[in-house]
């Protein structure tokens, strides 16, 4: 995994989702996965998770080409989503300033300077850093336009997980190792992921649902 460090890496991340997903300044897309494991011996009910099974969290950053540029996993299934975040390590140097964010710029067209920021779900909390879709009721024509150019961004993330784990199919089973052993090896198969995305492009793309600029959606192999 290679996690930008300066400005002009994360604005290498910004274009691409500029370009492929028409969302302008994002860096990254944020989300969390449970990875089923049996029940670790005396834990109580801490790896027990909403889903109503044992579990690690994989909590995930993912660029817009499908790789994983920063992951924190093995904490026990109990922890939601912000829980996990907001005790990172990501977290903390995005707020103290040592990530190397890009001073904020303006959107093409505008004249308004927009920060940079990660796109993620309602589990986080809304941040100038991190962007999330409006969730009031009734929305104006521009919050609904904003909400699926964010939704096109952010299943990014989503989809990065089902390739990660239809390609390591041990992922969609109840791995029957202990906690820090499954975490090893969610480690391997998101590096070996991250490989395959690098070296093997084309044949990885195939896979992939495509979108054009006109909503049509052809379905991946």
């Amino acid at each position: 995994m290679d996690l930008p460090t300066t400005p002009q890496q994360w604005k290498a991340k910004a274009s691409v989702f500029s370009n492929k997903w028409q969302f302008h300044n994002c860096i990254g897309a944020l989300d969390g996965k449970h990875i089923a494991i049996k029940c670790p011996p005396d834990v109580g009910s801490n790896y027990f998770n909403y889903k109503k099974f044992h579990s690690i969290i994989l909590m995930a950053l993912v660029d817009g080409n499908y790789q994983f540029v920063w992951v924190d996993v093995g904490l026990p299934g109990f922890a939601g989503d912000a829980f996990v975040f907001n005790r990172s390590e990501l977290r903390e140097c995005i707020e103290d300033g040592s990530a190397g964010l890009p001073e904020p710029e303006c959107l093409p067209g505008d004249n308004t300077e927009v920060p940079y920021f990660i796109v993620a779900d309602d589990a986080f909390a809304l941040r100038t850093w991190l962007m999330k879709p409006f969730s009031k009721n009734t929305l104006t024509i521009s919050e609904r336009i904003f909400n699926y150019r964010l939704s096109r961004a952010r299943r990014v993330v989503e989809n990065a997980f089902g390739i990660l784990a239809m390609r390591f199919q041990v992922l969609l089973t109840t791995i029957q190792q202990k906690p820090t052993i499954v975490s090893s090896i969610v480690l391997a198969c998101v590096c070996l992921h991250n490989l395959m995305r690098v070296r093997y492009p084309a044949m990885q793309n195939a896979d992939l649902d495509l979108e054009n600029r006109n909503h049509t959606v052809t379905p991946g192999a």
